[in-house]
């Protein structure tokens, strides 16, 4: 059983089924109906048309639900007959069902969550995470958005900057190991930038290739993280990171900056560094004060504090950092890392086992107890 080509056709199939009259959480159910009967059939009985097949079953699916449920009893109405098996359009609808589940009538952030796990993939665990709230918040949030649409009509798209966001939070989780959703984020980003003519969806683009070309020198041979400064910048894609500089300067031009364009500059400054120490911290530093500006995240902050500590002394960056949140993500690895340039090993080396304890991805994790352990091996010589 092939399960990517199951995932690449679900999206066209839940668009097939939504423009057909179904509401959107009865529909997904009955795609995911439909998958477990492809699982259970087609390693016996393959069809010849996998989407068809996949809108036929998924039909009848979500017709026998409808029937079943007393409350729905008005769409029969509807719906006078079942659509006939058949070969169904090759259009990609991916980006077009992310625009359907913005709809008008959800606030941005429950659009969404609601995006990221009915079309990304994401499971609530993974979007909660990029929320920075608990999962079961947003379990919560995902049920009302599925019940705030229920039987609505998708005949308004939401807006771009819904959009945007979905496809920056699915390449974020791609970024942190799974590359199907980097090279599915940017492949959709790429045709949103076609169809719109916005510096934002320009500047997202840029900051997606910006980063994806150092993919290759993100990781060791066995597995573990390598940090940007010790990265090997000849293993970095020269190509994609010249692309992706050109569509940032295109974008910059149009004087209407916005935080995904913000966040490219800064990594196009990253890649214009031959070495980490040529890095130019200060203008990075005015980036950060830049996004800041745009966005007031917490995690922006952060990360400014990490910039001034490499622009004005390890010092100074920790003194930004204490006016920040302890419990924010990464804090303590940031305090470690700006402990251990100040010369203090022993509380560098504490503070690198207790972000370990808190890290979410296993890679992450093996990173800071190597560099707890390199300290303590250092401080015992």
């Amino acid at each position: 059983m092939d399960e990517a080509l199951l995932r690449s056709l679900t999206p066209g199939v839940l668009t097939v089924l939504v423009r057909r009259g179904a509401d959107f959480a009865a529909a997904e159910d009955a795609v995911q109906e439909a998958l477990v009967e492809a699982v259970r059939v087609w390693p016996t009985d393959p069809p010849r048309d996998a989407k068809g097949w996949l809108v036929t079953v998924a039909w009848r699916k979500f017709l026998d639900a409808t029937r079943a449920d007393a409350a729905r009893r008005r769409r029969e109405d509807l719906v006078e007959e079942e659509p006939a098996a058949g070969p169904a359009s090759g259009v990609d609808d991916t980006l077009q069902l992310y625009f359907l589940c913005a709809h008008p009538s959800l606030t941005p952030s429950s659009a969404v969550a609601l995006t990221l796990r009915a079309v990304g993939g994401l499971t609530t665990r993974q979007i909660a995470r990029a929320y920075l709230v608990p999962e079961a918040t947003m379990a919560q949030r995902i049920s009302r958005a599925k019940r705030t649409v229920s039987g609505v009509r998708f005949d308004r798209h939401g807006d771009v900057a819904t959009v945007l966001r979905v496809l920056y939070l699915v390449f974020n989780e791609g970024y942190s190991g799974d590359v199907d959703l980097v090279a599915e984020a940017i492949r959709l980003t790429r045709q949103l930038a076609d169809r719109v003519d916005h510096p934002e969806v320009a500047g997202l683009l840029a900051l997606m290739l910006l980063h994806h070309a150092r993919r290759d020198a993100r990781t060791a041979p066995d597995g573990s993280l390598v940090p940007l400064a010790e990265q090997d910048r000849d293993r970095w894609d020269t190509r994609t990171i010249a692309e992706g500089v050109a569509i940032l300067q295109a974008a910059l031009a149009r004087d209407r900056l916005g935080e995904f364009q913000a966040q490219a500059a800064i990594a196009a400054l990253h890649a214009d560094a031959r070495t980490a120490g040529e890095t130019d911290w200060v203008q990075i530093v005015e980036w950060y004060d830049e996004l800041a500006r745009l966005t007031d995240s917490p995690v922006v902050r952060l990360n400014r504090a990490v910039a001034v500590g490499e622009a004005d002394g390890p010092r100074a960056g920790l003194a930004a950092l204490a006016a920040l949140d302890g419990s924010l993500p990464r804090h303590t690895a940031a305090a470690a890392y700006l402990h251990e340039r100040d010369g203090d090993l022993a509380t560098a080396a504490r503070l690198y086992a207790e972000a370990a304890h808190k890290a979410s991805h296993l890679a992450e994790r093996d990173h800071l107890i190597r560099q707890a352990a390199r300290l303590n091996t250092r401080r015992e010589r």
